[in-house]
């Protein structure tokens, strides 16, 4: 055979190959994190603690699991587009059920486990879940008012210990079994039953937080997912040696998007069930990649400055100029800016003295957090950046699952980064995102009108304002419906104010108002240890209460200094004239914050309308 015959041969060879490759990838998204997690067969595939022990599930026994539970939900009677909403903590059954929910071909109807009863009922009411998975104990308890009464064909429940009360409740366990008997029985039924799914299958509805009215009910298909990971994978150094931490709701787009990435690129996840363990679990865990929201990073940073101003003399000092040289040698490596021989000296023996400790906190190998959810604070992030802490801001939401990101290498502060490959975004005249992709939803559930309102030629309109730069990067001024103009025509972007505020050692949750008002005011929740510290070194009296705290007139003043010199580098209109405090944070069970922990607006406004009118009296 001539050397240009077998070329061509090799060639025809190849192209069979690489149709039969293209034919039997997988489509769907079980497809793709089990291939994947089978390939990678990490010991540690997922962890969770238990009763003090780290417990390991191997990348065999989670896909094992997945089959066999996939099998024992079909014997069941759940079929290919049959809703099962799901509300847990985080732990591996969450990713183990989704996964197994999907290989099916139903469909994965996420809930809050804070979310409220009443939307727990409208959310079961509106998919028309046939079944529902509860991880058990409180989250059951408190679920229960949600579906009682409501037509369901299954209740099941993790935790075999928490049916009591529940006669018609389904272990998990029970269903595993089923699925395994019938797994021996036939080993190609779970192959079989996947094999039936479609990129264009819708995967889940995920019901949006509803900073105003109800919910809507976003669909998404198994390709806006699998799109979205490849997408992410191209554009972010993810390796098979990483270890994560998930803190974020597995029900939140973010977090659950994250985690196929994870599954995709074999990175060990380790699973936080609430906030009050982070601390404890980054020394534990110590991660090396990590997604996180701004709420997180400033919690962190106000310990860390309330730790280092109370060790009091010398090493205060010490801590303060550290902190201080940190945040210039971050701003001017961020802004290309030269950076003085001295600034590197001082910033080395702040280095050695301050920051190692900083990085050892959160485990001594963190490569870089990914922020998404709300702008972070400049300051904030300098004084991370400072400390070798790489916080990367991103951007997405429900119906667009992970738009873009800042890259290590590339990571400017203020930006949520550049879209991530296959996505397309524009910024509208009025400032308005506008974002096109394979990424993008199918559409509101049952609310076709609510889908024409936002989709033009696949075009999704965010609601949020912004800006591209000249390198194709981009800036997240505010949502569009936040944004309000004050008596002299300004507008005013609240969330931007809001995340300088929060760099406050006084401020744990703010939300600016003044919409027609001569000039910004802040509500403001304070740090009551930070606020009663101070007064002391002022010699001033400290109330009892948090309620008389709120009223008192030394504590308003500095507060009200603190957030004087916060924003005295805006504009004149943008400057917050006058605070008030409040005793009571606020919450998602009083209505005021999502499950999301997005501030609605308009019920602050309702709530605290006469506190509001007196801040503008004199």
């Amino acid at each position: 055979m001539s050397s240009a015959v077998a070329a061509k041969v090799r060639r025809q060879q190849s192209e069979v190959r690489g149709q039969r490759s293209e034919v039997s990838a997988p489509s769907t998204l079980p497809g793709v994190c089990l291939e994947a997690i089978a390939r990678h067969n990490k010991p540690d595939a997922v962890s969770e603690k238990r009763e003090g022990q780290w417990v390991h599930i191997s990348g065999t026994e989670f896909v094992r699991r997945v089959r066999q539970i996939a099998l024992g939900l079909r014997e069941l009677g759940i079929h290919a587009g049959d809703r099962v909403a799901l509300i847990s903590e985080n732990r591996p059954e969450w990713s183990i059920v989704d996964l197994a929910i999907l290989s099916v071909g139903a469909v994965t109807v996420p809930i809050y486990t804070t979310q409220s009863v009443d939307q727990i009922r409208f959310i079961l009411t509106d998919c028309g879940a046939r079944a529902l998975m509860v991880s058990g104990g409180r989250v059951l308890k408190h679920a229960r008012k949600g579906f009682e009464g409501l037509n369901l064909d299954h209740l099941i429940v993790f935790d075999s210990k928490a049916t009591k009360g529940f006669e018609h409740a389904v272990i998990l366990e029970s269903i595993e079994a089923r699925g395994a008997t019938i797994d021996r029985e036939n080993a190609s039924a779970f192959d079989t039953l996947i094999a039936r799914g479609r990129a264009d299958d819708l995967a889940t509805i995920i019901y949006t937080s509803g900073t105003t009215g109800e919910p809507k009910g976003v669909m998404l298909t198994h390709n806006n997912f699998i799109s979205n990971v490849r997408s992410i994978t191209n554009g972010l150094p993810i390796e098979p040696t990483d270890v994560s931490l998930s803190v974020l709701p597995l029900s939140h787009i973010f977090e659950r998007t994250v985690f196929y990435v994870f599954c995709y690129n074999g990175v060990s996840v380790n699973y936080a069930a609430s906030f009050e363990q982070v601390g404890e679990f980054l020394r534990e865990v110590r991660p090396t990649i990590m997604t996180a929201v701004p709420r997180l990073f400033e919690k962190v940073y106000h310990r860390i400055i309330k730790k280092g101003m109370s060790a009091g003399g010398l090493k205060s000092k010490i801590f303060t100029r550290s902190l201080a040289v940190g945040q210039r040698y971050a701003e001017l490596q961020d802004k290309e800016q030269r950076l003085p021989l001295s600034l590197k000296a001082r910033h080395a023996i702040a280095d050695r003295l301050v920051f190692t400790k900083w990085r050892e906190g959160i485990g001594g190998r963190l490569r870089y957090f990914v922020s998404g959810g709300a702008p972070l604070s400049p300051t904030l992030s300098y004084s991370f950046l400072g400390a070798g802490i790489k916080i990367l801001q991103g951007y997405g939401m429900t119906e667009t699952c992970i738009v873009c990101a800042n890259h290590p290498d590339d990571n400017r502060v203020g930006s949520i980064g550049k879209p991530f490959e296959g996505i397309e975004v524009v910024v509208a005249e009025d400032g308005e995102m506008l974002i096109r992709g394979p990424n993008v939803m199918r559409g509101y559930y049952g609310q076709p009108e609510a889908t024409l309102a936002v989709l033009h030629d696949g075009w999704f309109a965010t609601g949020d304002v912004g800006y591209m730069d000249d390198d194709g990067r981009l800036y997240l001024t505010d949502r569009k419906k936040d944004l309000f103009k004050l008596s002299n025509g300004k507008y005013i972007a609240p969330q931007l104010i809001e995340s300088l505020l929060k760099q406050s050692e006084f401020v744990n949750q703010v939300v600016v108002v003044g919409a027609g008002r001569k000039y910004p005011a802040a509500l403001i929740v304070p740090d009551w240890e930070a606020l009663k510290s101070s007064l002391q070194i002022a010699d001033e009296p400290v109330a009892d209460t948090h309620y008389q705290l709120s009223e008192q007139a030394s504590a308003i003043r500095i507060v009200q200094k603190d957030v004087t010199a916060i924003t005295a580098h805006l504009e004149d209109y943008e400057r917050v004239r006058r605070v008030a405090l409040l005793s009571e944070e606020f919450s998602i069970n009083s209505g005021e914050l999502t499950p999301t922990l997005k501030v609605k607006r308009n019920v602050i406004d309702e709530r605290y309308g006469k506190l509001i009118d007196e801040l503008y009296r004199s």
